[in-house]
């Protein structure tokens, strides 16, 4: 690393520590050559991840914009930030793990519907009605009924006269 001194590229570091809100690596260094100290950062560089869009566009991925989907689909729910900012984080994952330059917005519509699915059903059915585009009512009701059906233990109902 260049010392922002001397200009000598030889430098020891001296501290290391985590800077949680940016994922970066702060670095406490010191000239070999003047002794003079210095701070420098470290962030992973990220590859620019683009979504496809339904009607074939493309824009910048943003993990602030599932986030706030999230949130809307949670709201008035029993459903803490921590959960959601799990749930974030965990899309974020997927989505770069993915390893490719372009991801569909269907793909990750079906990250965040499996994620709220295990999180909080109402959740899930808001996002759903949203991410889903329903035609009319019946599609709707189509789909929570598929919902119930394959969300439900199925069971054997004992009748009124086996109790």
């Amino acid at each position: 690393m260049k010392c922002i001194y001397c200009g000598s590229e030889e430098s020891k570091v001296i501290d290391s520590r985590a800077v949680e809100e940016t994922n970066a690596i702060k670095r406490r260094r010191e000239c070999i050559k003047c002794g003079k100290r210095f701070n420098t950062y470290e962030k992973v560089e990220v590859v620019p991840m683009l979504v496809v869009k339904n009607d074939g566009t493309r824009q910048a991925f943003s993990i602030d914009k599932i986030k706030a989907g999230i949130m809307r689909a949670c709201e008035k729910r029993p459903v803490s930030m921590q959960e959601i900012d799990t749930l974030v984080n965990e899309i974020e994952r997927k989505v770069y793990n993915t390893m490719q330059e372009e991801i569909s917005s269907k793909k990750i519509g079906e990250f965040v519907m499996d994620g709220l699915k295990q999180l909080d059903e109402v959740s899930y059915v808001r996002f759903a009605s949203v991410y889903k585009q329903f035609k009319d009512i019946s599609t709707f009701y189509d789909f929570l009924l598929s919902y119930e059906q394959s969300a439900r233990p199925k069971t054997k109902r004992k009748s009124k006269t086996q109790k």
